[in-house]
This record gives C-alpha cells, structure tokens and sequence, in this order.
C-alpha cells in the first residue's frame, strides 16, 4: 500500500526545493522538457508525488537523477515552483536516503553541523601535525598513507554499501529481474556516462557546461592518480611534476568559473544554490590551488620553512575525502553515472 505524507513538502524545503506547492499541475514543465515522452512525465510526474507525499515512489525511481537541470522547466513555470530545483532537492534527499550512515541527510539539512564537522577535522590535522613536531617528511608520508586509506575506505565502507542500496531500491523493488548477462553488456555505458555525463548534452543550454564537467572530471581524474598513484609530491619526473601542474591549474580554472556562475547567477541552475553546491566547488577550487602550491613550494626549494602550506593543503584533502566525497555534492558524479546504467538494466529488451 502506498503511503502518503502530507509533511513530505516541509522536510524536502530542508534539502533545498522552492516551493512544489505553487504548482497547479499546468503542464509547461512537461511541454519543454527534453526528457518528456509518452511513458514518462518529466517533471511534473516527480512534482506530483512530491506535493502528495509519496515518498516509497520517489525513492524507488531513477527519474530524479534522469534529469540534467537545463533549468528550462523553471524558467517556463508560470507560478515559479522551481521543478529545476525541486528535482535537484529530490536527488539530495535520495541522496540520503541511500547513505547508511545517515550522515547525508544531517550536513544536507544543517549547514552547521557541516561546518562544525569541518572544524573538527581541520582541528585534528593541526593536532597531528603539532604531534609529529611537524616533520615534514614524517607529515608527508602519513598523508600519502591517508590518501590511499581514505580512498579505499570510502569505497569499500560507504559509497560500494550505498549503491547496493541504490541498486536494491531502484532495481530490485521494481519486480524486474534482468538476466545477468545484460549488467554486463551495459557496463559499458555506465563508464561512458561516468566520465562524459553525455546526458548533458540533451539539453541546449548545457554544452558549455557539459564541455566544463568533462574537462573538470578528467582533470580531477588524472590529480588523483598523479598525487595517490604517482606521488606527485616526491616524484623527481619532470613528466609527472608537469603533469601534476597542469592538472590542478585545470581545477582551478574550471572550479573559479564555476564560482563565478553562481555569485553572478547568470544562468537558472545558479540561481539557487544550496550550501552543499558552495563547499564542493569551493573545496575542489581549493584542493587545485593547494595543491599546486605544496609543489610549488617543493620545487623552489622552500617547502622545509613553510611546512604550513603542506598542513594546510592535508585539512582540505582530509575534510574533502571524509565529509564532501561520501556525503556531500561529489556523490551526484556517482549516483547519476549509476542511475542510467540502472535505468538500462531494467529497460526491456
């Protein structure tokens, strides 16, 4: 038996949605949307189950994350209920719902609670670093080993469970068992959409933004592998180390334009941004920036006398491995690539 809550609205204004309620079910959103077809009722169908308080549909669909918030929908809504943005607010709640730990839901609703976890985190690296008498090969080590241990950590304790979760709600509970064989020949697809996010491109006021993502997941990408795999802090390959400086001046590049969108909200998608978008753009510019400094320095030869900017760089790795990966905007990159491949799986053939 479906169940109703008609208090659903008010938990899901937490998560960041306008207001659903404005809508009186005119149908404009549906009429532009790219997504919108016979079987499938973009926006308005998610809309509805929102205003209505059915929470089992909601998190049993894949329609939220379907959507590429072209911000089309909203600019076209005569009452401005902001679909956009309430699908982006459903995806957060979802979001939630899959995390086990049900850290998500508390920093996705509290943006106190994000910043006191920051400042503990932040708080510990100092500690760790006043322990070791700030050493920096002994600091510099520890933070190589933390890299790799978060890395594999999170993946194995909370993103892997969680989208076991997804994949049992969405998938499992829909009563549509898909030969094996098929998770198989769609894999391919799921890394397509992981790294391209090619969905974008359906929508026509996003190509410039798709062309920013991909070059930003690829550089991400590729500063991950050259700083964890490749130890960019003391490799002495004059091909690494570039590599390394050209990969986190992309970050920094692409996160500063992003930046801007959202002060100038020149576009629909900036106009409402939830704290959760701020800190992930922010800590990634940050993580671009630091990092190229830490080398920066390394290569000068001052690193020793400033061991401060290396402390510095390893508070924003540390609160971006712990809290903004596994529980903040970063976990949309993951949902979503997973979400069309789900979608395909339970395609019939």
């Amino acid at each position: 038996m479906t169940r109703i809550n008609p208090e659903f609205t008010n938990e899901l204004k937490k998560y960041g949605a306008f207001d659903p309620n404005a809508c009186y079910n005119c149908g404009n959103c549906t009429a532009v949307c790219t997504l919108s077809d016979e079987q499938n009722s973009f926006p308005r169908k998610m809309v509805r189950y929102s205003v209505l308080g059915l929470q089992d549909d909601i998190q049993t669909s894949l329609d939220p994350w379907l959507c590429y918030y072209c911000g089309e929908c909203s600019t076209t809504c005569p009452r401005e209920a902001d679909p956009g943005e309430l699908m982006m607010s459903l995806r957060r709640w979802l979001i939630a719902r899959y995390d086990w730990t049900g850290l998500s839901g508390v920093l996705y609703k509290s943006p106190l609670a994000s910043v006191a976890a920051f400042l503990v985190l932040a708080a510990l690296v100092v500690w760790f670093g006043i322990s070791m008498h700030f050493q920096l090969d002994t600091i510099m080590h520890y933070g190589h080993l933390f890299e790799m241990a978060a890395i594999a950590g999170v993946f194995v304790f909370i993103l892997i469970p969680n989208l076991i979760h997804m994949w049992w709600l969405t998938v499992y509970k829909s009563g549509i068992r898909a030969p094996v064989s098929k998770y198989f020949t769609t894999a391919g697809n799921l890394i397509v959409h992981m790294f391209t996010q090619k969905r974008t491109l359906d929508c026509e006021e996003n190509q410039i933004r798709w062309f920013e993502h991909f070059i930003l997941v690829l550089g991400y990408l590729s500063l991950l592998i050259t700083t964890v795999f490749l130890d960019w802090f003391s490799t002495q390959s004059m091909v690494i180390i570039v590599l390394g400086y050209l990969e986190s001046a992309v970050i920094f590049i692409v996160t500063f334009d992003f930046i801007r969108r959202r002060i100038q909200k020149d576009k629909e998608i900036s106009k409402h941004s939830h704290p959760s978008d701020w800190l992930f753009v922010i800590w990634l510019f940050l993580m671009g920036l630091t990092a190229f400094g830490v080398r920066l320095f390394i290569d000068l030869n001052i690193i020793e006398n400033n061991v401060w900017i290396f402390v510095i760089q390893m508070i924003v790795l540390v609160q971006w491995a712990l809290i903004i990966v596994p529980f903040g905007k970063w976990t949309h990159f993951l949902y979503r690539s997973f979400a069309m491949y789900f979608h395909e799986i339970i395609q019939p053939d």
